[in-house]
């Protein structure tokens, strides 16, 4: 049975309803209040005691005059009302892990604990002096350290995963959605929306690397909302670009294929499109055919995909968001993309050449690709090098928080079944399970 002091639980069905699974994305708390206590019986002064904010202000919340911007105040309204993490673009709260999981502390370290936490709340309007020192001018200075922001979020996402770093980049992107509902000049309101576009690709890049597809498509399809503003088409494409291969882990190939085309489409008609974005739009059409198990097809942009890079030139202005598409990458989504067709024959040396160029900072995407090779050694009968390749993955592997890295080492898992008594098999088994015990148990892949 519970403990008294533990907040009600919000009921399944409001934490489901579309309405308020908008509400919470978009951190609207007028209307996540009103829900609340509507469907759950919760009312003002209710949310107030459980949040620790004054009733006067749950008030003003729910009348639409006051915003709630700042993290602390969103982690209490959070843990208050019992709404789980990612629903607010949060970590997973520590409620949120099953009592048998959770480590149990000593009396005496819980209430020092929560002595320390009661110290370090801030008080009642905190948030509210903050949002008025958040109400800057902003010049193109500001603009180029939002941009440097995104680009060092980006650098540790490859590091280390989007996980921890979404309560951050879904923080950026409402500040900088807060400045846009100001009247500016012309040049910072287009790089405002530019920033806006990349910093919701970013939060939706999250949410798909942890499989969390509702939620990313949602991010997904603001990020389209904020370039079209200002008629980026080559944003447009590459956000569709991620929904294409969105799709492909989604296993829905024909929906793949619907959004790469309409990326291509859209790039075709920017000006200035490089022959780089093309190249990296040509392979993600050619995975969303091999998933629709078109020979073909899948060859004929891969060709398309190799044509287009050899026409990169020197001094072409790539966009920033498209240049990690280099020769290593060219190399590995190629193996990726005959793979996926089940040629693993061709796809072996490809995705090994890769891994033998590829930086070795980025842990998830070496994990990733290493854990391809391994599955695709197997398919060959290369047991001995299968089990060596996923083995040496499950150092990268324990750098990085990325659910898509996690499925794609539970499916080699699963494909070694037939061979798990072998000597080496059970070699790897031993050091998988001393590495990362946890992955065996996840979910499968959707």
């Amino acid at each position: 049975m519970p403990e008294p002091s533990r907040p009600q639980e919000l009921p399944a069905g409001l934490l489901a309803n579309p309405e308020m699974i908008r509400a919470c994305r978009l951190r609207n708390f007028t209307r996540v209040f009103t829900l609340v206590k509507a469907h759950a019986g919760i009312y003002p002064s209710m949310i107030a005691r459980r949040c620790e904010l004054t009733p006067s202000r749950v008030g003003e919340v729910m009348a639409g005059r006051r915003q709630l911007q700042h993290m602390d105040v969103i982690e209490r309204i959070a843990d208050g009302l019992r709404i789980p993490g990612h629903m607010l673009g949060l970590a997973r709260r520590s409620w949120e892990t099953p009592a048998p999981l959770a480590r149990e502390r000593k009396p005496s370290q819980a209430v020092a604990a929560e002595s320390a936490t009661s110290a370090a709340v801030p008080s009642a309007e905190v948030d509210t002096v903050l949002a008025l020192t958040a109400r800057t001018n902003p010049n193109p200075s500001t603009l180029e350290a939002l941009r440097s922001s995104i680009e060092d979020y980006w650098r540790r996402d490859d590091q280390h995963g989007g996980e921890t770093l979404r309560p951050a980049v879904v923080g950026q992107l409402r500040y900088v959605v807060g400045l846009l509902k100001e009247n500016r000049p012309e040049p910072i309101r287009h790089g405002l929306y530019g920033v806006a576009a990349e910093l919701a690709r970013l939060t939706g890049w999250t949410h798909f690397d942890a499989r969390q597809f509702s939620q990313a498509r949602a991010y997904f399809k603001e990020a389209l909302h904020f370039a079209k503003e200002i008629d980026d088409r080559e944003f447009m494409a590459n956000v569709l670009a991620c929904m294409s291969l969105q799709a492909t882990y989604e296993d829905k190939p024909g929906d793949a294929l619907a959004f790469v085309a309409a990326a291509q489409d859209e790039a075709r008609t920017a000006a200035g499109t490089t022959p780089r974005v093309l190249s990296m739009l040509s392979l993600r059409e050619a995975f969303a055919h091999a998933s629709l198990g078109s020979q073909s097809a899948t060859h004929e942009a891969i060709d398309e995909a190799h044509r287009q890079f050899e026409r990169i030139q020197p001094n072409d202005v790539d966009p920033a968001w498209v240049t990690y598409f280099d020769v290593p990458k060219l190399i590995v989504d190629t193996g990726i993309a005959h793979g996926r067709l089940g040629e693993a024959a061709t796809a072996e040396p490809l995705i090994a050449d890769a891994l033998r160029r590829e930086n070795s900072s980025n842990h998830r995407g070496r994990a990733f690709h290493a854990f391809w090779l391994a599955r695709t050694q197997l398919k060959l009968g290369k047991l001995d090098q299968a089990c060596r390749t996923a083995t040496e993955a499950l150092e990268p592997a324990m750098s990085v928080v990325s659910e898509r890295v996690a499925g794609h080492l539970r499916e080699f898992h699963d494909e070694l079944a037939p061979y798990r008594r072998e000597p080496v098999a059970v070699v790897f088994e031993s050091r998988l399970r001393e590495a990362l015990p946890r992955q065996l148990n996840g979910s499968p892949r959707p």
